[in-house]
């Protein structure tokens, strides 16, 4: 792998970043401004078709060489991260600087082919499904969504050598069993319920050893592997199977990065990375190790625990943890975006992990709605010794007393 271009790529990035996107809440609308800004000269235009609500889904072609490399993102509505970065490499294309001579290499060697927001329906709500909240992403085998049957379509008249299917997860994901999320997690997708590496499998999983080894250079412990499953409905295990080399790339969680800025930053490194190791074969070159010693991502972080608190009623006394999260909620009304904490689960959360601790051995609370509950928004009291010492409200502490 080119770990100096690599490396040019992450500190000259901000010569790139699309200016226009600036939060995960991708419109349909801010897509089709640029793709329309696009010089014609470098980029070719194609729609292929219309979401369920008539929303135009567009392929955008750049290259005439050998290498056919096929991008497609936000098949999920809620899951725009790639979808931005896919916009700042057509900044990268698009460009005149430093870069020209591999620019040039890309042009000659590969035909690139982006379709960005699959689920455009489902982007202008912000949610996983489409408009009858169908996960496109389990639709490979019956093709009952529009954007399902148009992405099967382009898949078929590309017929690729490499396909990079991109998603967002979770955001409480850790790398393993450790307190690191997972920022980035690949997968070279199963085609039988076996496992069976091939040719076309092998190389996803070589281009993925590569592409872990450099993003060691700027996340190392935050990088996992999606868990490994097969699932015929999906289209990248499809996509597996019918030939093309198809690399999962799922865009985590970063602590500070709610609008995933920063992993935004990654994706572009990656897939520029992936594109140039294409056409030089270098990912040939590549064990399988680095992808098998992954480790599997992990449902393991919570916002906020609150841990070896104890909890009074009558007498009664339990120690246990409290472990909170906050989402973002959308006002129906005003269409303003809230972010709400809830209590998600009570108890021993020993072997979990929280962006922020608090070890309150020695406090306790007496509940002031009978009990506590999950689910219930996080407004808490904490005491020591008859003394109000914490209050926590919506997930935010509030109050400290700490004598």
């Amino acid at each position: 792998m080119d770990f100096e271009f690599a490396a040019a790529l992450y500190y000259n990035y901000f010569n790139y970043k699309e200016e226009l996107l600036t939060t995960k809440r991708v419109k349909h609308s801010d897509i089709c401004k640029l793709i329309n800004g696009l010089d014609n000269n470098i980029f070719q235009i194609s729609k292929q078709g219309e979401s369920y609500c008539g929303r135009e889904i567009n392929l955008v072609n750049a290259g005439t060489g050998e290498k056919k490399i096929f991008v497609w993102s936000q098949m999920h509505g809620d899951e725009s991260t790639a979808t931005m970065a896919i916009f700042d490499i057509f900044n990268f294309l698009g460009r005149r600087d430093g870069f020209d001579s591999v620019r040039k290499k890309i042009f000659d060697n590969a035909s690139l082919y982006f379709l960005p927001m699959v689920n455009p329906d489902g982007a202008e709500q912000f949610r996983r499904g489409n408009y009858l909240d169908i996960d496109i992403n389990r639709d490979a085998i019956r093709m009952q969504t529009p954007e399902g049957k148009i992405l099967r379509e382009t898949f078929d008249i590309i017929d690729a050598d490499f396909g990079f299917n991109l998603h967002d997860q979770n955001i409480r994901y850790t790398s393993g069993n450790s307190h690191k999320n997972a920022a980035i997690s690949f997968l070279a997708p199963l085609f039988d319920s076996k496992g069976t590496i091939n040719t076309t499998r092998g190389n996803a999983i070589k281009l993925i050893s590569g592409l872990t080894s450099i993003l060691n250079s700027y996340i190392p412990g935050h990088i996992a592997r999606y868990e490994e499953d097969y699932e015929p409905r999906s289209f990248g295990d499809t996509f597996q199977g019918l030939g093309t080399s198809t690399i999962l790339i799922e865009s985590g969680g970063w602590k500070g990065d709610r609008e995933k800025q920063f992993i935004r930053k990654l994706n572009f490194i990656l897939l520029l990375s992936s594109i140039n190791s294409i056409i030089d074969n270098d990912y040939e070159k590549e064990s399988f190790d680095l992808y098998n010693n992954l480790p599997f991502n992990k449902e393991s972080l919570y916002d906020l625990i609150l841990r070896n608190l104890s909890i009074k009623r009558e007498d009664k006394i339990s120690i246990i943890d409290i472990g909170i999260n906050n989402k973002e909620e959308i006002d129906e009304t005003t269409g303003n975006t809230n972010m709400i904490s809830r209590i998600e689960e009570i108890g021993d959360l020993s072997n979990f992990y929280g962006h922020e601790e608090y070890n309150l051995d020695g406090y306790y609370i007496e509940p002031n709605k009978g009990r506590l509950k999950i689910g219930d928004k996080p407004e808490i009291m904490i005491k020591k010794d008859e003394q109000l010492k914490y209050t926590f409200e919506n997930g935010d502490l509030t109050h400290s007393s700490l004598q």
